[in-house]
């Protein structure tokens, strides 16, 4: 499987949904559904049933997935949404901010 243009730990903007304009960074990536968790971005209701680790039980917000193709990179250097470019630098690949052309940390 290629490369994603994202990663746990970076800063994304949700492009589209009902969620578009968001900003937040990235909790967890599945792999396989291609599918990423942004904090506190997509908040959905959750009834929880009472348990001993959660003994008032409720309601509880928690963050669903969204496709990755709906996010966007921001770059940490220029701050703006940008496509992820790869770059090989010494037998490793790396991403790189297409505007400032400045390596991504990951």
């Amino acid at each position: 499987m290629p490369g994603l243009h994202i990663r746990k730990g970076d800063e994304v903007v949700v492009l589209s949904g009902n969620e578009r304009g968001a900003r937040g960074k990235i909790l967890s990536v599945d792999r396989e559904k291609l599918r990423a968790i942004v904090e506190r971005v997509a908040l959905r209701k959750r009834h929880v049933r009472r348990t001993q680790d959660n003994p008032k039980g409720g309601v509880v917000e928690k963050e669903s997935s969204l496709h990755i193709s709906n996010l966007m990179l921001v770059c940490p250097r220029c701050g703006k949404p940008t496509r992820a470019g790869r770059k090989v630098e010494n037998g490793q690949s790396r991403r790189v901010c297409k505007k400032c052309n400045e390596v991504v940390a990951s």
